[in-house]
C-alpha cells in the first residue's frame, strides 16, 4: 500500500489494442491536460511499449503498464519483467483483466513481485466474491467490473458499486474501489461515483469516441462535479 500515490477520486483510461502509436500519445496528452484542469489523479493503463514515450511527455499522468510476470531478472523471453516497467517510467500496473485473467496464485505472487519493486497496483475482479478474495491480498486498488458489462456501453447500476465497494472494504478500509463496465460518457461517469465509488474508468468509451479529446474532458469533468456533491 505504501506504494499508491493515487487519491480519490480519480479515472483510468486504458485504451488497450484500440488505439496505438501517435493515437496513444494524443490521448495521454488529452488525458494529462484533463488531469490537471479538474484536479483529478488519471490512470493511464499503456501499452507496454509505448510506456516510455507516454511517460516522458506528461506531467501529472499515472502511467501503468497493462500486465507483468512474476518473474527476476535472467530467464523469460517475451515475458514482462518488473524492473523493466519501473525503468520504462511506469508507476504502476493493472493484473487480473478479463482479457489477460490471472489464476489467484499467480495473482498473489505478482502483486508480491509489484511491491518489491515499488509499482503501485490496480487489480480486476468481475464479480463481488472476487473482490473481497482478491482485497485479502490487500493490492493498492480493486477494479470491481462485472465483465459482461465490459465495452458494451451498459454501466453498472448504484446498487452494484454500493454492494461491491463495501465488499472490498470490509476486507481492507485502504483499498481504493473502482467501478466500471459500460462507461460511455459523462453520466455515467457521475451517476458512478455518486454511488459511492472512488472512481471509474472507461476504455471503448474513450478510444472510440468521434472526439476522443473531448469525450476525456467530459468524463474527467464529471468525475470532479461528483465527487465534490457527494463532499
Amino acid at each position: 500500500m505504501a506504494n499508491c500515490k493515487i487519491k480519490a477520486p480519480f479515472f483510468e483510461i486504458g485504451p488497450k489494442s484500440y488505439l496505438y502509436g501517435d493515437d496513444i500519445l494524443e490521448l495521454a496528452l488529452a488525458a494529462d491536460a484533463a488531469s490537471q484542469k479538474y484536479d483529478i489523479d488519471v490512470i493511464f493503463t499503456c501499452p507496454v511499449v509505448d510506456i516510455r514515450r507516454v511517460a516522458q511527455a506528461t506531467k501529472r499522468l499515472h502511467v501503468f503498464a497493462p500486465h507483468m510476470d512474476p518473474i527476476y531478472p535472467g530467464r523469460g523471453l517475451a515475458d514482462t519483467l518488473p524492473e523493466s516497467l519501473v525503468a520504462a517510467g511506469a508507476e504502476g500496473v493493472m493484473l487480473n483483466h478479463v482479457e489477460k485473467p490471472l489464476s489467484f496464485e499467480v495473482l498473489a505472487e505478482t502483486i508480491k513481485r509489484a511491491d518489491e519493486v515499488g509499482l503501485t497496483t490496480i487489480v480486476c475482479a468481475d464479480s463481488m466474491a472476487d473482490a473481497s478474495s482478491i482485497a485479502g491480498l490487500h493490492p493498492d486498488i480493486i477494479v470491481a467490473e462485472p465483465s459482461e458489462l465490459i465495452g458494451t456501453g451498459v454501466s453498472v447500476g448504484p446498487e452494484y458499486v454500493a454492494a461491491a465497494t463495501n465488499s472490498v472494504k470490509k476486507v481492507d478500509e485502504h483499498i481504493l474501489v473502482l467501478t466500471a463496465a459500460g462507461i460511455a460518457g459523462g453520466e455515467d461517469v457521475y451517476n458512478t461515483i455518486m454511488a459511492g465509488a472512488d472512481a471509474t474508468g472507461s476504455s471503448s468509451g474513450v478510444a472510440k469516441a468521434a472526439d476522443r479529446p473531448k469525450m476525456v474532458d467530459e468524463m474527467i469533468s464529471a468525475a470532479r462535479r461528483a465527487w465534490d456533491e457527494r463532499h
